[in-house]
């Protein structure tokens, strides 16, 4: 199941919503402006993004988005607009997928969960501002590419697919490198110290890349 973000100003609409998510399987992050959502953006797999939101439309957050750090975040917009332009402007502004109000939840969901089977083909692995395409092996930060080797790729999405968890050299050269590699575990500091400048990261104050002094190294979690 997925962590769903769901961004409704209307009490009611959002509870509903929320415990068919919920019963759905779903973890379920809340916002009721578009102020609030930006930051839980970055844990979100997906969006149920309401259009009038009292602090601005839910079209501008998602410009914002396509613009910014989640150019291919999937979003399903609600809206008590019915009309044809208004759907064509919504899915014009970045929407995957559009729901008018009142709908039932069943489809809700199933609008959703097909959502998220397409964005599941396309292998996309996102953390906050950071997106990981894993099967064409390329990586944007901020919407920006990244210049990435294979292997600087590799260990990479190899750390991002498991935050928190901390892996000595020798384990990340096994994982990354395979077991028939003959280099030494400092192949695995250069390969960090070329990500970190990639990533414009300050080692002394990561932003991904943690080094635990005397074990190795770990993706930061919640990053």
């Amino acid at each position: 199941m997925a962590t769903v973000l769901l961004v409704e100003d209307e009490p009611a609409v959002r509870l509903g919503v929320r415990l068919a998510l919920e019963r759905a399987g779903h973890r379920v992050l809340e916002a009721e402006t578009a102020q609030a959502a930006w930051p839980l953006l970055k844990e979100a797999e997906a969006v149920v993004l309401d259009w009038m939101l009292p602090d601005e439309p839910g079209t501008k957050l998602l410009e914002r988005m396509r613009q910014g750090p989640y150019p291919s975040l999937p979003v399903l917009m609600l809206t008590a607009r019915a009309e044809v332009r208004d759907r064509v402007e919504g899915l014009s502004r970045g929407a995957d997928d559009y729901l008018v109000k009142p709908f039932a939840t069943e489809e809700l969901l199933a609008r959703l969960e097909a959502l998220l089977r397409r964005a599941g083909r396309r292998k996309v692995l996102r953390r906050g501002p950071l997106l990981l395409d894993l099967e064409r092996m390329e990586a944007t930060l901020e919407g920006k590419p990244l210049p990435l080797s294979r292997r600087e790729f590799e260990l990479l999405a190899f750390l991002a697919e498991r935050p928190g968890k901390v892996y000595t050299r020798e384990e990340l050269l096994e994982a990354v490198w395979g077991q028939d590699y003959l280099g030494t575990p400092r192949t695995v500091d250069q390969h960090i110290l070329q990500l970190r400048e990639k990533l414009g990261e300050d080692p002394r104050a990561p932003r991904f890349l943690e080094t635990v002094r005397g074990v190795g190294y770990r993706f930061k979690e919640g990053a």
